[in-house]
């Protein structure tokens, strides 16, 4: 049975209230898919234009006995076509938001990154989990754990920059980040306490803005507070930070999954730093967090849209 997850219920009931944004589904061509696609549009959250090859999605529908005869498909020839068709309905106005399908999310990222027709911006991409964890009081933001193998210094200023922006979106009053890493002291051998520090102090100078830093931290003295007081830790964000920044992909992906298996959380995700949004979904999400997924993106893309804060306190 899954858990109730409250800090989802709350991010689609707005976005919900927000109104349904459409979605560029790469390559739907399978029951997860197609699934994902279906559930949020029936929520209310979004407005999917199927893209992939016409045959193979009618396909997956009818195995899956599932109803798609009123969402439109774009025909195309196989998946990589389908990556860069649904990038161009971007382009033209058709879709404020992408979402994976049953392609490689390298086939998907290729396409938003490629230099020409892509959607790249001057800020680096970037990947944010939103986790509902059991008995926290807010959702907690994990980054990057799909995208930056080994951020350097400058590609973790984006990637902070990207969580806080995302984090105002999703009403986080204050943003507090953890910078993390294996101890709260800087050490000459430990790169990531290096890089830790250096970001704090790019945030003092306004390099980084719109959230409070602390860094380097350990896990354990940035998300408890008995833990930060016996290490003597004395900040804004230490013991109760809601955006914590991996030293590394790794190191994120395996924070990420240790609290969906081990700790009952679940783990919506999306990228940033691109013209839209990106859901990127995974065959092993609930059902409720490809909705939290999408939901999120929706209230991205209507921020972008609108310059505006979405989510009510």
């Amino acid at each position: 049975m899954e858990r109730p997850h409250p800090h989802y219920d709350r991010l689609i009931a707005a976005a919900r209230h927000a109104g349904p944004a459409t979605v560029a589904v790469a390559h739907p061509c399978d029951r997860n898919a197609l699934e994902g696609a279906l559930d949020a549009a029936e929520m209310g959250l979004i407005k999917p234009i199927l893209v992939g090859p016409t045959a193979r999605i009618r396909e997956a529908a009818d195995a899956a006995r599932l109803d798609i005869s009123a969402l439109p498909i774009i025909d195309t020839e196989h998946s990589h076509a389908s990556a860069a068709r649904a990038v161009q309905l971007i382009h033209e106005g058709q879709a404020t938001a992408l979402m994976k399908g049953s392609l490689h999310t390298d086939e998907l990222m290729g396409a938003v990154v490629a230099t020409a027709t892509g959607l790249r911006t001057a800020r680096r991409l970037s990947h944010c989990f939103i986790m509902d964890v059991p008995e926290r009081a807010e959702p907690l933001i994990i980054t990057d754990a799909a995208v930056n193998i080994v951020p350097t210094l400058a590609d973790k200023v984006d990637i902070v920059q990207n969580a806080i922006d995302l984090a105002h979106v999703l009403r986080f009053d204050p943003v507090k980040v953890a910078i993390l890493a294996a101890v709260e002291t800087v050490s000459s051998k430990m790169p990531s306490t290096i890089d830790a520090a250096a970001l704090c102090k790019m945030a003092d100078r306004g390099q980084i803005t719109g959230a409070l830093l602390d860094g380097p931290l350990a896990m354990d003295n940035a998300i408890d507070p008995q833990a930060a007081a016996i290490k003597h830790l004395v900040s804004p964000v230490a013991g109760q930070a809601n955006v914590l920044v991996a030293p590394d992909l790794e190191a994120g992906n395996m924070l990420a999954k240790s609290l969906t298996f081990m700790a009952g959380a679940s783990a919506a995700g999306i990228v940033l730093g691109a013209r839209v949004p990106v859901v990127l979904t995974s065959r092993a999400d609930s059902v409720q967090a490809r909705l939290a997924s999408c939901a999120v993106a929706v209230l991205v893309a209507h921020s972008k849209l609108s310059g505006a804060r979405i989510l009510g306190s």
